[in-house]
């Protein structure tokens, strides 16, 4: 199906060609067609309910964990970061959350609420949505070990509200009923915890930074760890360490980040990427799994403002 650019014109707070490098963490990425930051559920349902049946739509937290090729996103981006923020406690155990809420909030919440394990929470670089969708991890806890329930809309602004039955969860692996619905919301049940001290999510921004590449432009951890190992210790063993392409090198301190040391672009990144991998399975006959998302197209399309 052919959308001209004209037909998008009425649709709230949309852009066009917004550069995506603006709101990845690795800071790269062409244009989308069109971008839409919606500020509210109301906005957010008027665009989705609005958009053309043929349009493919992705869905955006905080930009980690996602690569945006430099060609951009045919389509259109709903960015979900300027929606409300909204964590409420319902009764002594759980707790409701928007998906728009940084993972880092909910632990802090949590953690003054005396309710765990979340701490965990705070190793997550990203938005709770984020978090469902790829069942993220850190310090050896999971999301959806939490979930009682998860509110989504699909394509057209039909919210519903779904037990976690309705899902099959594995390692940063998650499978829903559609996969034209996006989380905009979950309930997690905690358990009463009083032992954990205050400082505990300093110390756990303290180890990361010991161990891991804090404040560069990365997207986090960009492989899956295989079972009975870690990505960063094939990575290292294979003598990745340091190996760039471009302005994207491995990370000398962790060798499953890779980083934007600046000028890189998307190529670079993706590049980079495969070279590690190949040159993991040759060493030790292991295909690492991404865990970063590639989105978009390596060109431009020829003509602006169209897409198939």
């Amino acid at each position: 199906m052919i959308v001209a650019a004209d037909d998008m014109t009425d649709l709230p707070r949309i852009r066009r060609a917004e550069p995506m490098y603006r709101h990845t963490s690795w800071r790269v990425g062409g244009p989308a067609d069109y971008f839409v930051k919606p500020t509210s559920r109301d906005d957010l349902i008027a665009a989705l309910a609005a958009l053309p049946r043929g349009l493919p739509v992705h869905w955006l937290g905080l930009g980690s964990n996602v690569l945006v090729r430099d060609g951009g996103i045919r389509g259109s981006v709903v960015a979900t970061g300027s929606l409300p923020k909204q964590i409420e406690q319902l009764d002594d155990f759980r707790v409701r959350v928007s998906a728009s809420v940084p993972c880092m909030l909910l632990a802090r919440q949590c953690l003054a609420w005396k309710l765990g394990p979340a701490v965990f929470f705070a190793g997550i670089p990203g938005s709770i949505g984020g978090a469902l969708a790829m069942n993220a991890g850190a310090f050896g806890g999971e999301t959806w070990n939490h979930v009682e329930s998860v509110v989504t809309l699909d394509r057209y602004g039909v919210e519903r509200v779904r037990p976690r039955s309705d899902y099959e969860i594995g390692y940063r692996t998650v499978v829903g009923p559609s996969p034209a619905e996006w989380f905009v919301g979950a309930t997690f049940r905690f358990e009463r915890d009083a032992d954990t001290p205050t400082t505990a999510i300093r110390a756990l921004i303290a180890k990361r930074g010991e161990t891991q590449p804090m404040g560069a432009a990365s997207c986090g951890s960009v492989f899956r760890n295989p079972p009975g190992d870690h990505a960063g210790r094939l990575v290292e063993e294979a003598g990745m360490k340091g190996e760039r392409i471009g302005g994207a090198v491995v990370s000398d301190k962790h060798a499953n980040f890779i980083l934007n040391t600046g000028g890189a672009t998307a190529a670079d990144i993706e590049a980079l990427i495969e070279r590690v991998r190949n040159e993991v399975e040759v060493q030790f006959g292991v295909r690492l799994e991404l865990e970063v998302r590639i989105l978009g197209e390596r060109e431009a399309p020829p003509v602006q403002g169209r897409w198939a």
